[in-house]
């Protein structure tokens, strides 16, 4: 190995070691291009109807502020009183559940006794599970100034991303060599394209899950159901977690009625993710998005290992960057064209190929006038 190679090994190794120290602030920086994105698709819907651009950007930013406050005064005082009352009523339910089983358990044969769930096993075996999440959630309150300021931090991104997103889109060209930055532009076109694709197909998938479980929870007359229908939405942007999460405080919350009321919630939340899953993710991501059902999984626990909470929440849109740079640059600027031996000689093929016609027009063009003067000769 020679000394530049040897230099430029090392350039690479500690690059990739900066990155990795700095992994947390480019995934915020990535979180800001994502919302930067969704406000830029939402205000040039508003400049489609006459308003200049920046009365478009304020309108868009003023609507995501608004959304998010509403989010949050639905979601937070509902579930501040029910969790209040689910301390009192939940040990109850456990108890009567218990009841239940131990009558359960009288009438059926003695063969099928051992297979009779036991309530107070399965709450000492969940007893480290609920510990741990209490210990997290505990963490997450303690640290909320920190994830306040990161939150701030994206915000303030966004906003700058907003207001002169070219000037920024060229600075990052510029890092890549002078031949390949037309190359580049058109790759960040393609992103920004699939991007709005993927916000596109989750807002429609949000909203199906959202109506969905708001209709069937009113229906089972489920307390807090507009509530808990904007969290079974929200947490749709996670795919195969989010909903899992989603149908606890519903179960949690129909179980202070009857227990018969939670697992119906349980078959509900089937239901629609079946059906979401299956019908409408399908339908709407084909329009949008082309990825397949295990690289989306892969994603989600590869984020979610390295990068967190965070990584978890942005796995997807991640993936369909990551999608296009590999596709892009790897396969089709490197792996395509590295067919293991020199162009030279068939690129010189292809020139000869193509100047061929043209000297054989010239050959016989000079032999046409090699004949007609041989003729005029003879005639004098």
């Amino acid at each position: 190995m020679s000394l530049g190679q040897s230099i430029g090994l090392i350039v690479i190794i500690l690059s990739m070691y900066i990155l990795w120290q700095i992994r947390e602030v480019l995934l915020l920086m990535f979180a800001a291009v994502v919302l930067a994105t969704t406000l830029n698709r939402l205000a040039r819907q508003f400049q489609r109807l006459g308003l200049k651009r920046g009365l478009a950007i304020i309108l868009s930013v003023l609507l995501f502020i608004v959304v998010i406050v509403g989010f949050f005064w639905l979601i937070v005082p509902p579930f501040a009183a029910q969790s209040q009352e689910l301390t009192y009523r939940v040990p109850k339910g456990l108890e009567r559940l218990n009841g239940w089983l131990d009558q359960l358990e009288a009438r059926i044969p003695p063969q099928l006794a051992p297979y009779v769930p036991d309530i107070n096993s399965l709450s000492k075996q969940a007893q480290p599970l609920i510990n741990r999440a209490v210990g997290t959630s505990f963490a997450f309150f303690s640290s909320s100034l920190e994830v306040f300021l990161k939150i701030l931090l994206v915000l303030v991104w966004t906003g700058m991303l907003l207001t002169d997103p070219q000037n920024y889109r060229q600075v990052f060209i510029r890092l890549f060599p002078s031949f390949y930055r037309r190359r580049v532009d058109g790759i960040l076109n393609q992103c920004e394209v699939s991007l709005e694709g993927w916000i596109t197909g989750a807002l429609i998938a949000m909203g199906f899950v959202g109506t969905m479980s708001l209709v069937g929870l009113s229906v089972l007359h489920v307390q807090s159901a507009l509530a808990l229908g904007v969290l079974a939405g929200f947490m749709n942007l996670i795919p195969n977690v989010g909903p899992t999460i989603s149908v606890i405080p519903a179960m949690a919350i129909a179980l202070l009625d009857a227990p018969w009321k939670s697992l119906a919630v349980f078959a509900l939340y089937f239901v629609i993710q079946q059906t979401e899953g299956n019908l409408v993710t399908p339908v709407v991501m084909a329009h949008q998005v082309s990825l397949l059902p295990a690289i989306s999984l892969i994603a989600q626990l590869f984020f979610f290992t390295f990068f967190g909470f965070l990584g978890l929440l942005l796995a997807l849109p991640l993936t369909v960057v990551a999608k296009i740079w590999l596709q892009e640059v790897l396969i089709k600027d490197v792996l395509d064209q590295w067919d293991g031996h020199p162009k030279t000689q068939n690129e010189l093929i292809v020139v000869s190929e193509k100047s061929q016609p043209e000297s054989m027009e010239n050959s016989a063009i000079g032999e046409q006038e090699t004949t007609d003067d041989v003729v005029a000769r003879n005639n004098d």
